[in-house]
Order: C-alpha cells, then structure tokens, then sequence
C-alpha cells in the first residue's frame, strides 16, 4: 500500500468512525427526534448543519469543475445556489417553521387541509429526494474508486453500505449533529488546498483576493491557443440558458424538501431566520472559494501539465486515467499533449488538484475526507427526507393514524435502506455528470415545491385542488421539458438543467386557474395562512393586543 493510499485511508476511517460515533451517541429514540431532531437545535451549529446538507457532492466535487470548463458560465450555479438561500430565509423558512409541522408534505397537508395534496406532495418528495440522493452516491463513488483504485461501481456500493447505516440508525437527531461536523471537515478540506494553490501561484495566501490575476493569465493562455476565453460569457450556452439555469437553482433552492425541513429543528421563527444566516455565512466560504479553485486547477493544467511529453507526464494522469474520468491522447501524434487533447470530467476536478500541484499526501487524502463529508452529508438528509415523506405522511397520516411510535420508527428506518439501495442501483450507471443529476432535482423542486409553497403562504385564496394541479402540472412539465431537452428539442437555447423555469411557470398558472375556479378555502384555513406572515403571534384580550414572540401555530 502506498503512502497516498494509507494516509487517504486513515483520514477517511477515522472521519467515518467519528461520525458513526455521533449517530450512535445520538441515536433517535422518539419520532420527533427521528424528524426535526427534537426541535432542539442551536441556531449556529443548524447553519452548520445546514451547510453541509446544502454543500452536496455536486458543490464539493463538481461546482468547480464545471466551473472550471465552462469558465463564466459556469457561475450561475454559483449564483443560482447561493440566491436561492436569501429566498428560503426571507420568504419561505420562518413561516413554514411557525406552522410546527415535520415535514413539508404535512404542511401542504394541513394548510389546505387535504389528504390528495398530502399525498402528492409525500410522491413529488420521494421522486426530488431520489433524484438527488444518485448524484450524491455517483459522487462517494467518484471518491471511494479513485482512493483504493478500483471500479467506481464498488466504490459506490460501498458508499451506500455507510450511509444506510448511520441514517437509518440515528435519524434527523444523529445526522443533524453528524452534519456539523462533516462541514467542519469539509470546508478544512476545501480551504487548505485553495489557500495552498494561491500560496504557490501568487504568493498571496487568500485566494478571493488573488485569483483575479490568474484569470487574466489564463486568458492571454486561451487566446495563443485560439480557444473560447474563459471569461467570456455565454460561450458554452445561451444567455436564456444562463437565466433558466440561474432560476431554477434559486426556485429549486427555496423549495427542496430535506433543506427545508432543516428549519424545523430549531425552536422558534427567530431561530429559524438565524439559521438561515449563518447557513449562508458558512455556505458562502466554499462557494466564493470555487471561482479561484477553478481558476487555479485551469492554470496549473494548461501550463505544467499540457505542453509534456505523453511519454514523461506525471504519476497522477495515469491513476486518473484508470477510472473513466481523465482521457489523455496524443491525436495529432508529434508525442506532446496539448491542451486540445486534455480530457477531463467535471466531476474529478477537485479531487484531483491535490495531486496536480503537488500538494502531499496529507491534503490529498484530506480532500478525500471532505469529498465523502460532502456526499454523505446531503445523502443522510435526502434519505430522512424519503423517509419522513413515506412513514410519516403517508404511512401514519393516511394508512395507519393509529401507529405507535414504535412502529412509525421501524418504517422510516427500513424506508431508509430500501431507499438507499434503489438510489445506489441507479447510481451505478449514472445519467449524467454530478451536477447535472443535482440540477435535475432542483428543476424539480422548483415545479413542484416552490410554486406550491410561495403561493401556500402568499396567497390565501389558494386552495387544494389548486395546489394539487400545480403540483402534478409542474411535475409533468419539467419531466417532458428534461427528456425533450437531452433529446435535442429546446426552446430559446434552455437545456435540461433549465427545465424548472417552465415547469415553475406551468405550475404557477395551474394553481391560480384551478383555485379561482373551484371554492375558496374555509375562512379559518385564510385566517391560518394570514397569521403565518407575521413574526409574532397576535392575540387579542381584553380589547388590546398582546404580542406573543415566537410561538408556535398548531392551527
């Protein structure tokens, strides 16, 4: 065993090892520890929490990758993902924890009172929630495979084997807990080889500082060699593409079910909105670190790693190599590898950076460290998330009302495996790179959750037959837009990882039209949704009004 392959592995067993400890230390012995942690959660360590269910395989591994190819296109991820957080917490998160619901299904269920929109919202849940968990076992796959250099696929199955575990056994109590430190562990692991990078480039040892000097590098480098400059924007798509893209990742943000339900572990609205603060304080070290980890990776692999001799490149492109992801070829055969002839897959990127500055085996294991962070993390929410939408809404709030905790428990937790087993098939061939799975999952969140959500709270006449047709509309719109997408049939230049704007918008007339048409709610579902927008609880007494701060509504 080599000394990368021994340091990588100690790294990555003991982090593993810590956080099976918490999950186990903090195993879930009741319901509402199982879902929303026992409402218990401090507002600093939930932002942390809520990093690293944000921070998936998709930004960790894959956002400066794509980045890094498709150069100022690339940021409206970066955008898309960030904005949609300022959504969440300003529009959406202090209302939907006021109602001190569990899950985002019973919310829909209970604001427009309805067991069919209960019911869809459980299904459109369970079909995000899977989309999302492949990119995440793909990603642990990536990782495990290139760290024991062997096939992807076992390196995926053996993901699944961890996180089955820790999440079936500890629930949203042991992963919340196990999520804290997992961003602790991933954003040391992002940080230390940027700041390294920046340190041997430019002297400088903040990188947000000094990349721009090297983004001006690289684009005299892409004009000498008569390539797209990496700056230019719109090069790798339309600027249409760019705003659908943009939109659906913010919609998609605001309305993902296992990062809203993080908002209900804490105790109050007040914590809620701190939660959302700090999550985005945390959430944007990595992602203003993206760019310049972008920038530097391009740099290094245009300037040390083309213009060599196939015969003499370094150790690294051949362990690559091995696992589908680098393709190196001398085509023109005058035995130089020029940059033309670099293949390289988003989603090694980071991964691999480490070992092309040359930055020790301690920091290239750590990153493996902060990778497998990045894809359990996000897997662990996403599967509660399933979990909670079948044994919760569906099982004990429709099948079975009368299920003891016992037995709610031992559903949610077989959910869990059986869930983790089917995502981690799928993951085995995956459909696509990393962030374009993810992508996938926010345009389906966004026609499906964000519509219902933002027009749940905003507009009282919305009723459950309303909610119902947008659900499904917006559902069916950004599937048929997704498949017609990949096979060529476009409108405007959108791709697939546009489809949540017409399915948002489909959803958004849907639920309108149909509400209008149909009767309106109960005056006492119109005066709930009207209490929602308020920070305080207002009651009245004695003629005056008493303001209670942050007290939960039950309805």
């Amino acid at each position: 065993m080599d000394s990368q392959l021994l340091v990588s592995t100690i790294i990555i067993l003991v982090t593993f090892a810590l956080y099976i400890g918490i999950a186990v230390y903090n195993k879930a012995k009741e319901t509402s520890d199982f879902y929303v942690a026992g409402r218990g959660v401090p507002p600093i360590f939930n932002g942390m929490a809520i990093g690293a269910d944000w921070m998936s395989a998709a930004s960790f591994i894959g956002m400066a990758g794509t980045v890094m190819i498709l150069g100022y296109d690339g940021l409206a991820y970066i955008m898309g993902w960030t904005g949609g957080y300022l959504l969440l917490t300003f529009l959406l998160a202090p209302q939907l924890r006021k109602y001190g619901r569990y899950t985002v299904p019973e919310f829909i269920g209970d604001r427009f009172n309805s067991h069919p929109a209960r019911i869809t919202a459980a299904i459109c849940t369970i079909i995000i929630s899977f989309t999302y968990s492949i990119g995440q076992l793909s990603g642990s796959g990536v990782v495990i495979g290139r760290l024991f250099e062997i096939d992807a696929k076992i390196g995926t199955m053996i993901g699944v084997v961890l996180i089955a575990f820790y999440a079936a056994f500890g629930g949203m109590k042991g992963i919340t807990w196990t999520q804290v430190a997992q961003y602790l562990v991933l954003i040391i692991a992002y940080l230390i080889p940027v700041i390294f990078m920046s340190l041997q480039l430019t002297g400088n040892p903040a990188p947000w500082l000094s990349y721009g000097r090297i983004v001006e590098e690289i684009g005299e480098l892409d004009r000498q060699l008569g390539v797209s400059e990496y700056f230019a924007p719109f090069t790798n798509g339309s600027k249409w593409q760019f705003i659908a893209l943009m939109f659906t990742l913010m919609a998609g943000t605001a309305g993902l079910p296992h990062v809203i339900v993080r908002f209900y572990t804490v105790s109050t609205m007040k914590a809620a909105r701190w939660s959302g603060a700090w999550a985005l304080l945390f959430i944007g070290i990595l992602y203003l670190s993206a760019p310049a980890y972008a920038a530097f990776s391009r740099f290094i692999l245009m300037t040390k790693v083309a213009g060599s001799k196939i015969s003499e490149l370094p150790a690294w492109t051949k362990s690559w190599v091995d696992t589908g992801k680098l393709q190196v070829a001398d085509t023109n055969g005058d035995g130089i590898l020029q940059w033309q002839e670099i293949i390289i897959s988003n989603d090694i990127v980071v991964m691999a950076t480490p070992e092309i500055a040359n930055l020790g085996v301690f920091v290239i294991g750590l990153v493996a460290a902060g990778a497998m962070a990045a894809a359990l993390s996000t897997a662990g929410g996403l599967l509660i998330a399933i979990s909670s939408s079948f044994a919760h809404d569906i099982y004990y709030r429709v099948m079975k009302p009368g299920a003891t905790d016992a037995n709610r428990l031992a559903v949610a937790r077989w959910t869990i495996v059986i869930a983790t087993l089917l995502a981690g098939l799928v993951a085995l061939n995956p459909p696509g790179v990393i962030t374009q799975i993810v992508a996938w999952a926010f345009a389906l969140a966004s026609g499906t959750f964000f519509p219902a959500l933002l027009l749940g709270v905003w507009w009282k006449r919305s009723n459950a037959q309303g909610v119902v047709a947008g659900m499904l509309v917006g559902l069916g719109v950004t599937l048929l837009y997704i498949f017609l997408a990949r096979d060529g049939h476009t409108i405007l230049g959108i791709i697939d990882t546009g489809a949540g704007v017409f399915g948002a918008l489909a959803a958004i007339i849907a639920n309108i039209t149909v509400s209008l048409l149909t009767p309106a709610p109960s005056q006492k579902l119109q005066d709930e949704v009207e209490n929602l927008r308020y920070p305080e609880q207002m009651t009245y007494k004695d003629g005056e009004v008493w303001i209670n701060e942050d007290v939960d509504f039950k309805g």
